[in-house]
């Protein structure tokens, strides 16, 4: 064999075992905080969700835990996401009422105590999830 084809071969090789790792990645839910906006209510969350599961997910809730400037919590709110379908995102918002956006500084998604979908363990929703914030409160899984 010449060089040129063990080069070629190694090269091949690599791309192949590149190909398989990043199909064995753990894929999940993307979760982004997009905006918050003052409202008659209160304060309107916008959030981009995607799904990364090969199936779809036909109904999941997070639990929220909102904190204030000072750190300490202001409200735990359970938020339906409904559904989200296999490699789709969705803009979802949700106006709570009774909370100044501009006091608000971080959200926990604390759990995800409906995650359904065919195929979809209990409790999936939650493993690798991805959190982040275009807002200016920051948003963690």
């Amino acid at each position: 064999m010449t060089v040129c084809t063990i080069l070629l071969s190694a090269m091949l090789s690599a791309a192949a075992m590149t190909h398989a790792a990043a199909q064995d990645a753990p894929k999940g839910l993307d979760v982004e905080l997009n905006a918050l906006a003052s409202s008659q209510k209160g304060c309107l969350f916008t959030f981009v969700a995607a799904n990364g599961f090969a199936q779809n997910v036909s109904k999941v809730s997070f639990e929220f835990v909102i904190f204030n400037d000072k750190g300490t919590v202001e409200r735990l709110a359970l938020l339906d996401f409904r559904d989200l379908p296999a490699g789709k995102s969705k803009v979802r918002q949700f106006d709570v009422p009774g909370i100044k956006c501009e006091t608000v500084k971080n959200l926990l998604i604390n759990d995800a105590p409906v995650c359904e979908g065919e195929g979809l363990e209990k409790g999936r929703c939650m493993d690798g999830i991805v959190t982040r914030s275009k807002a200016p409160a920051s948003l963690e899984g």
